[in-house]
């Protein structure tokens, strides 16, 4: 799944809510009867950027 969490030119904390509120709909829509790891990986990256490897441990721990 690609989906934008805000622009370049938007500030730090914005970008961290945009991207809470994105997983935290993401983690919502997974399937009561999914097993296993459901978020295997999460990079985020400007258009053109380098992309940088977000911890999904960490992540889903927030959400369970």
């Amino acid at each position: 799944m690609h989906a934008p969490v805000g622009k370049a030119s938007f500030e730090a904390q914005k970008l961290a809510e945009n991207f809470n509120v994105l997983i935290e709909l993401v983690m919502k829509m997974k399937p009561a009867t999914a097993k296993g790891v459901y978020l295997k990986g999460i990079t985020v990256s400007s258009t053109m950027g380098p992309g940088v490897k977000i911890d999904t441990q960490e992540i889903t721990a927030r959400f369970k």
